[in-house]
């Protein structure tokens, strides 16, 4: 495990003290949560956003698309917690 230093403005590191009181945590591991959310956060970010072009090359490159009356209809059904079948493209 190796160490950082991190220089935090007083007003910060109030805010971090008092917010960690609240969650029943010390400053350290409050810290050590935010900034492991932040990284999680943008990893999922960025794996959305090579799918989504990976898809989008996809699309450009055969034209296939779902008809949008199909997939609105489809996504609804997901929302109301319904199984339905996958549209064809």
């Amino acid at each position: 495990m190796s160490t950082t230093t991190i220089r935090l403005e007083d007003d910060l590191k109030a805010r971090i003290n008092a917010a960690a009181a609240q969650a029943g945590k010390t400053a350290h591991a409050f810290i050590l949560d935010a900034l492991a959310q932040t990284v999680e956060q943008v990893e999922q970010d960025n794996a959305f956003h090579a799918l989504a072009d990976e898809r989008w090359a996809r699309i450009r490159a055969t034209g296939k698309t779902v008809d949008w009356d199909k997939a609105k209809t489809y996504l609804t059904a997901r929302a109301n917690g319904e199984r339905p079948r996958k549209p064809a493209k």
